[in-house]
């Protein structure tokens, strides 16, 4: 403990609030929470025992500072947001971004269809689900097709309105084609009701219907049918293996079970829907908690986040706050620490489950932290860099013989992809193939919006700013740097490929970092990512322009009567050709709008380098 956090801590308040924890290099490494700041804050620097995981975040820091709150449950949105914010190392912190599918009914629709989706809204439809671990939603709502004739278009059916036709799914016995009024809204209902009764936990009446429907193929010799219809009831068979013995239908459960071995730490989440273990995944944990229910707590904080609520929510811990929760919640949920009977049972799998992973990915966890975080601490090692790049930032140029020119800007946060914040530039004033003159625009354009801050993404500081080329790029986009006066706040390489040299403003010679080393690897990876990112960009770009008609140049000409003009002449040279009079006998183009036609292709003669 440095003087600094001496000092700090003999002038901690006694209030709540949220205190955030950072190594040499200021980068936040933890963030807390505690009722009283002084003495949890405290805690941490005191010379008792204490778990592993916590001592290591306690040896990486080098100052801390604080929030003062009005209250826990403001301090447990402030640290929340700041966790997201800053995604520190020592925190939970559920990256992956995990949700799980769901099926919807939206009942209030005369004609509901059903929907596959991984948020739950507070919209009054039906929600079954998660499924995962195996159980495939799309999986389900095939065999309910071939069981319940369901309706599985995207058309808006009130019941008043009507279509012209059947689609091909009511020629197949798919559908009941409510589309055209077929069925009624009360048979239909009935169709629904037996899809809600299944996704609930009763098979016997589809795997009925399926078995009936797959020998009727049979006996007609309709062999490839009753292959797909023998395939669904395989599925049926799947859902019926996961069920809990003496568990009534009507339950809804989940379990979570934190597993610390001293060095690592999981928590194991199974959830229980219409007497069905649905699924188990397991998360593996790096909080720098010093209680463990505590970090039971956290994690379920983040997790009920666009998730269905169950009856019963199993902890193998007892946890601090249970009200916060339920106001997080905003209903009534049963909380249970100290399970009996089927309870402690479906606990045990969860324990089960939780060791076994444990065992298995102790040696995958650390190699991707060697891979993200540890290779970007190699990077500023190796590199010589005056602080760690956790937001690094590589640019490429795209562009075929100097047109369609594109930037692509790709940024990675602890040494992995973060898609939200990548940016792409059209180039708008380089001529020609000048990849030099293209970089510069585009990192012109980036730093203008950081120093004006303006943009979520691009008011973000990168640590460190990536060209992809040798020394002639980094030399040309270093000047760029240097007229924003930011050489001393952002750092700058280029990585070239031949060799993957690696060169550094202001040095002669380049840098070779060991081949297959995770530093060089992290290197390649964002560079190959502004490639396909570029690449990407620049297809898309080039397609448009291809499939682009002149007259979506004209003032006055829409789609509609872009697609009655090319109907009726066929091309654009047709016309271009065409007088005035002709023009007018199109759908929607009156005289002004003729002359402007024509006026325009005046103008504008067609190339032979115009597709249609």
């Amino acid at each position: 403990m440095n003087d600094k956090i001496k000092d700090k801590l003999k002038n901690l308040t006694t209030k709540p609030g949220v205190y955030v924890m950072k190594d040499k290099d200021g980068i936040v490494i933890y963030v807390g929470k505690a009722k009283n700041l002084k003495n949890r804050v405290s805690q941490y620097f005191r010379n008792s025992p204490k778990q592993s995981k916590v001592q290591a975040m306690v040896d990486n820091v080098d100052d801390f500072e604080y929030h003062i709150t009005m209250s826990e449950m403001d301090a447990l949105a402030l640290e929340s947001n700041l966790i997201k914010k800053h995604q520190p190392f020592y925190n939970i912190l559920l990256k992956d971004g995990k949700q799980f599918p769901y099926i919807k009914i939206d009942l209030k629709q005369p004609f509901p269809k059903l929907e596959i989706t991984r948020k739950v809204k507070k919209d009054g439809a039906k929600y079954f689900g998660p499924y995962f671990a195996g159980l495939d939603a799309r999986e389900i709502l095939k065999t309910i097709g071939y069981a319940f004739k369901i309706r599985t278009c995207n058309n808006k059916i009130t019941s008043t309105s009507i279509a012209k036709r059947e689609c091909l799914n009511y020629s197949l016995g798919l559908c009941t084609a409510p589309c055209t009024k077929k069925i009624s809204i009360e048979d239909y209902r009935k169709e629904i009701n037996k899809v809600i009764n299944f996704l609930n936990g009763n098979d016997e009446e589809i795997e009925k219907i399926l078995t009936e429907k797959m020998n009727t193929c049979a006996e007609t010799e309709n062999f490839e049918n009753a292959l797909i219809l023998r395939d669904r009831l395989k599925m049926i068979a799947k859902l019926k293996q996961k069920i809990v013995a003496n568990l009534p239908k009507d339950v809804s459960k989940d379990i979570f079970y934190l597993l610390n071995n001293g060095i690592d730490s999981v928590i194991t989440y199974m959830a229980v829907r219409g007497g069905k273990v649905l699924g188990i995944y397991s998360y593996p944990i790096q909080d720098a908690e010093f209680d463990e229910s505590q970090t039971l707590f956290n994690f379920l904080y983040q997790f009920y986040t666009d998730k269905l609520l169950p009856k019963d929510i199993i902890l193998s811990h007892d946890i601090p706050d249970k009200e916060i929760l339920q106001k997080l919640f905003e209903k009534k949920i049963n909380i249970i620490t100290n399970p009996h009977g089927i309870n402690k049972t479906l606990l045990k799998m969860a324990c089960e489950n939780a060791k076994e992973y444990l065992d298995k990915n102790l040696e995958k966890n650390k190699l991707k932290y060697n891979n993200t975080i540890g290779a970007c601490k190699l990077l500023k090692e190796k590199l010589s860099l005056k602080e760690v790049p956790l937001r690094m930032e590589c640019y490429d140029i795209s562009n075929i013989s100097g047109t369609n020119k594109v930037c692509s800007m790709v940024v990675f946060k602890n040494g992995e992809p973060s898609k939200k914040d990548y940016r792409k530039f059209k180039i708008k004033t380089v001529k020609g193939s000048n990849d030099f003159a293209s970089l510069k625009e585009a990192l012109t354009r980036r730093l203008t919006r950081y120093v004006n801050k303006n943009g979520e993404s691009f008011s973000e500081k990168p640590n460190l700013i990536i060209i992809d080329g040798g020394k002639g790029q980094l030399s040309s986009c270093y000047e760029i740097l240097e007229s924003f006066n930011l050489q001393n706040e952002i750092q700058m390489i280029s990585l070239a490929k031949r060799i993957e040299e690696v060169f550094i403003p202001n040095s002669h010679n380049p840098v070779i970092l060991k081949f297959a080393s995770c530093e060089l690897k992290l290197l390649q990876r964002i560079r190959d990512e502004a490639h396909r990112f570029a690449i990407t960009y620049h297809r898309n770009i080039r397609t448009k322009k291809q499939t682009r008609s002149p007259l979506d140049n004209i003032k006055g000409i829409g789609p509609k009567k872009r697609d009655a003009l090319l109907k009726a002449f066929n091309s654009s040279s047709e016309i271009a050709k065409a007088d005035i009079s002709l023009l007018e006998t199109v759908p929607g183009i009156n005289a002004s709008l003729a002359q402007t036609i024509k006026e325009y292709f005046k103008n504008n003669p067609l190339t032979n380098d115009i597709e249609e």
